[in-house]
C-alpha cells in the first residue's frame, strides 16, 4: 500500500520510466519512444522515481509504540476525543480513503490534524454501531471495523517521531474479503 502512495507521489512520466525500467526491465531507447522524450531524460526520471522510492522508506517505530499509538488513537476516536485525535497526528497528517465506487468514503485525501480529528469525531457519531478492534494490517499496527460482526473498514497507519502521519482507510468491500472471517 505504501508503494502505491509513493508511485503516486510521481509525476506520470516518473511513473511511466520508473515502472518500465525498473519493474519490466525496457531500456531508455524503448522508453523514450513511449514517453516522446530522450533516453537521457528517462534515465533522469526514473532515478528521480527511485529516490521518491527511497525517501518514502522512513524508519517505522518501534512495533510496541506503535501499538500503543494506535490504541491511544482508538480510544480517543470513540470517545470523540477531539483533542486527544489531534494530538496523536502529526500536523500535516493526511487521511486517504478507498471505497472503490461501493462504499461511502472521503472523496479526497484529508490533511491536517485538526480536519482529520474532526472528520473522525463525525464519522463516530454517525456510525455508532461500529465496533473497533486492533489489529496486525500491512505487517503493522492497525485497526478494523465491524459492523454486526462484518469488517466493513480497514484502518493502516504510518507513524514518526510518535505522531501519525498517514491514514490509509479501506472500505472497498472487494478489497476486505480477506477480512471478513477475523473476528474479535
Amino acid at each position: 500500500m505504501a508503494f502505491l502512495v509513493v508511485l503516486e507521489s510521481m509525476t506520470p512520466a516518473e511513473r511511466v520510466a520508473f515502472i518500465l525500467h525498473d519493474v519490466f526491465g525496457y531500456p531508455s531507447t524503448e522508453i523514450a519512444r513511449i514517453v516522446g522524450r530522450t533516453p537521457a531524460a528517462c534515465r533522469q526520471l526514473a532515478s528521480s522515481g527511485r529516490r521518491r522510492i527511497r525517501a518514502g522508506h522512513s524508519p517505522a517505530a518501534p512495533t510496541a509504540r506503535q501499538a500503543a499509538i494506535i490504541r491511544d488513537f482508538k480510544n480517543a476516536w470513540q470517545t470523540s476525543d477531539i483533542a486527544a485525535l489531534i494530538a496523536l497526528l502529526d500536523p500535516d497528517a493526511t487521511i486517504t480513503a478507498d471505497g472503490g465506487g461501493r462504499a461511502a468514503a472521503a472523496p479526497q485525501p484529508i490533511e491536517g490534524a485538526e480536519q482529520i480529528g474532526r472528520y473522525l469525531a463525525s464519522l463516530a457519531a454517525r456510525a455508532p454501531a461500529l465496533t473497533i478492534l486492533e489489529r496486525t494490517v500491512n505487517g503493522q499496527p492497525g485497526l478494523i471495523g465491524q459492523q454486526n460482526g462484518v469488517t466493513v473498514t480497514v484502518f493502516a497507519f504510518d507513524i514518526a517521531a510518535d505522531k501519525i502521519t498517514r491514514i490509509w482507510v479501506i472500505r472497498n468491500p472487494n478489497k476486505l474479503s480477506r477480512w471478513t472471517n477475523q473476528a474479535s
